[in-house]
């Protein structure tokens, strides 16, 4: 440690952020303190010094070297102010910052950039920060560069200096010859000659280039700084508003309140030229959630990649080691606090429990296996989608409203499919990767025109990460956009799914209903509607922290289950099996962020093998208005007084006119199943498969009557009687 009376005697006096910095100043001779922190200012220590030199001649200069971040540069300055009203002499060291990582005096140490001329040139950047006006910084900008015309800034506004070559000749010569010294000629000559008039309020800072290659649009990404408060606004720039003083006046005024250009065009292409030149390129997602070509996870302010958290920068970028990432999608917001050192709080594991059971384990998992479905599908080529169904006040809004805090997405259950329009519902399902799309119920009976166009089978391409839908490019050309499927399909009604096949296979089906609910359940639901979003949003950093972990257990236990659930006699789809299986290992995994204990973990894999089984019957079913159609059927023709309602002249055959069964109904005064959808179902039935609908020889009267014609099971080619 230097004495008072060590660093009295010294010229100038070093202070500086850091122990390393001092240290590594002093290696190269220059005496320097650490200060620690940039808002430390050294009052006792100065008194001190201040006492040491009260009988020498002159004082150390103070140079102020604190780091050239925001921080820093502001502390600078006020503390200059502070030593020089102490009577103290002082001067400013600043490095230049040219790449993302912060240059420090230890850094310029160890790349042996601190000769005397280097210090010489962050003498003169101390300099340039601390010019008292305008026209003294345009003076040392004109000293070291010799520009006859250029623009920069000074307190929070944009200047534009000009310096006449002949005017400052003229002017030197008329100087020389009155006497004065050269050197002073000179100076005096182009500080007479100095023509610094403001062009705009404020200070654009371009910081860096981001384009959609998607959409083939591009923008520049501004920082508009103010004079009053050190206020700032940052926002976008097309290239268009760029290339005309009037149109960027236009667009500066537009984001930027009170902030003018007054400056021309000319004076424009000047200042991008300079912040132009070699600008730093950003990529960009117009999504919320997981890139899978940049293997990276972007939520919101904070982004994971290779399970370490970042956190967005002053410039509203990810630097991501090599990779500079940002999300343009606003869509989504979440808002997420991450854990603290005390770690991640799952009081709210035990609260679904005691409400739902396992069933809420299942829902849990679904949601925390959504988080890696681009991963999963990757693996395993699918991911299947969750059906939440049951009975009305049963708590499904509950738990999924609860779930969607999990991801820091406060006061949002999903959208209603049905009336939303194509491009709504295409909109819905890309702007998240790694997320559930959660589709709510819509108004049974509604006969509005968007109700009417939502058709399931829309979803079937989600399923492998396929486009649901697919869009022209505008560009006059043959282009297409067909964003793939990126989150996790979620389906919460109060009725099950009526659809194809295809798309049944495709769901793992969940059944909540109102038995069992107590007073204490309840409350428990109230204690996770009450819980605010902060408390567990650490849930989703903890999750995609896990991914190594959570994606090797996925691998290894997805093998087991599978094998597991395709023993059961019960379970014949191979899809089944694959979707199921899928959902025990992603229960398995779990345990990596919450504790389940092997009491639980166990409960909910045997609940999942049942809805394996559940969904397998479901399947091999026919649709509830076919099973309806034909006991009606069977109840006709058992009746058949005066003939049944079967026009089939072959017995291996059944041919039904729906309009004779209509009749046949309405004179025992039976209810009809609604026709609209009877005829949508009727293709689907599994008991007596669907043949054809076409015209047939009526064996009841001997006309010719369109007809629903299946298949008669058990049933051997020929002529009925």
């Amino acid at each position: 440690k230097r004495s008072a009376d060590d660093l009295a005697t010294a010229d100038d006096i070093w202070l500086v952020e850091g122990i390393f910095d001092a240290l590594s100043l002093r290696q190269h001779g220059y005496k320097a303190v650490a200060l620690l922190s940039c808002n430390n200012y050294p009052k006792e220590a100065l008194a001190t010094l201040q006492r040491a030199t009260a009988d020498l001649p002159s004082r150390p200069r103070l140079i102020w070297a604190l780091d050239s971040d925001k921080a820093g540069i502001g502390y600078l300055k006020r503390w200059v102010r502070d030593a020089r009203k102490a009577g103290w002499t002082c001067a400013a060291a600043q490095i230049p910052q040219d790449g993302a990582r912060k240059v420090d005096w230890n850094d310029l140490h160890l790349r042996d950039r601190l000769e005397k001329k280097a210090i010489e040139d962050y003498l003169w950047h101390g300099d340039v920060l601390l010019a008292a006006t305008q026209v003294e910084k345009a003076l040392l900008l004109y000293d070291r560069h010799k520009w006859a015309t250029f623009p920069f800034d000074f307190e929070g506004r944009m200047w534009w200096a000009k310096f006449d070559g002949s005017l400052i000749s003229n002017k030197r010569s008329e100087l020389i010859k009155n006497g004065m010294d050269a050197d002073e000629a000179e100076e005096l000559a182009v500080r007479e000659a100095a023509d610094v008039v403001e062009i705009a309020n404020c200070v654009p800072t371009a910081l860096y280039y981001q384009a959609n290659p998607v959409t083939d649009e591009s923008w520049y990404y501004f920082r508009i700084d103010f004079p009053h408060d050190g206020a700032s606004i940052k926002n976008t720039f097309t290239g268009g508003t760029l290339a005309g003083g009037a149109e960027f006046k236009k667009r500066l005024l537009s984001i930027a309140p009170g902030a003018v250009w007054t400056g021309s065009t000319g004076q424009l292409d000047r200042l991008m030229k300079v912040q132009l030149a070699k600008i730093k390129t950003v990529e960009t997602i117009d999504f919320i959630g997981y890139s899978k070509e940049h293997r990276a996870y972007v939520l919101g302010d904070y982004a994971v990649k290779d399970g370490v958290l970042h956190t967005q920068n002053d410039e509203d970028f990810f630097d991501l080691g090599k990779l500079s990432l940002k999300s343009i999608g606003r869509s989504v917001s979440l808002d997420i606090t991450p854990a603290g050192s005390e770690g991640l709080d799952t009081a709210w594991v035990d609260l679904i429990w005691k409400c739902y059971g396992a069933k809420g384990v299942v829902a849990l998992a679904f949601w925390f296996g959504s988080l890696f479905a681009e991963q999963i599908r990757e693996a395993e080529k699918s991911f299947p989608f969750l059906e939440v169904v049951g009975d009305p006040g049963a708590g499904k809004s509950t738990l999924v409203e609860f779930l969607w805090k999990l991801l820091g997405r406060a006061d949002y259950e999903g959208f209603d499919p049905s009336k939303s329009t194509a491009a709504a519902r295409a909109r819905n399902f890309a702007q998240v990767a790694n997320m559930p799309v959660v589709l709510i119920e819509s108004d049974r009976g509604d006969d509005t025109a968007h109700s009417k166009k939502f058709d399931w089978d829309e979803l079937k391409t989600a399923y492998n990460g396929r486009s649901v839908r697919s869009t022209g490019v505008k560009n006059g050309g043959n282009e297409t956009r067909e964003p793939p499927f990126r989150g996790a399909i979620v389906i919460t009604q109060n009725f099950a799914v009526d659809a194809s096949d295809a798309v049944l296979q495709r769901i793992c089906h969940l059944h909540f209903t109102v038995k069992g609910h107590t007073k204490e359940t309840k409350e428990a639901a109230q204690t996770l509607e009450r819980t605010p979003v902060e408390n567990v949003s650490g849930f989703l950093i903890e999750a995609v922290k896990a991914e190594a972990k959570v994606m090797a257990t996925f691998r290894e236990r997805y093998a087991y289950h599978e094998a597991e659930i395709q023993r059961s006699p019960d379970v014949k789809s191979q899809r089944l099996a694959k979707n199921h299986a899928q959902l025990c290992a992603l229960v398995d995994a779990l345990e990596h962020v919450v504790p389940l204990g092997a009491e639980r973990n166990q409960a909910t894999v045997d609940l999942i093998h049942e809805m394996a089984a559940e969904r397998q019957r479901a399947i091999n079913a026919d649709h509830p208005l076919v099973q309806s159609f034909w006991e009606l059927f069977d109840y006709l023709e058992d009746e058949a007084e005066g003939g049944g309602v079967d026009h089939a002249a072959k017995t291996e055959l059944i041919a039904v006119s729906l309009p004779h069964f209509l009749s046949k109904l309405a004179a025992r005064r039976l209810e009809a199943p609604p026709m609209s959808d009877l005829k949508k179902v009727l293709p689907t039935s599994k008991s007596r498969k669907f043949v054809d609908y076409r015209a047939v020889r009526s064996s009841i009267d001997q006309k010719t009557v369109k007809c629903w014609v299946f298949s008669r099971p058990g049933q051997k080619l020929g002529a009925r009687s």
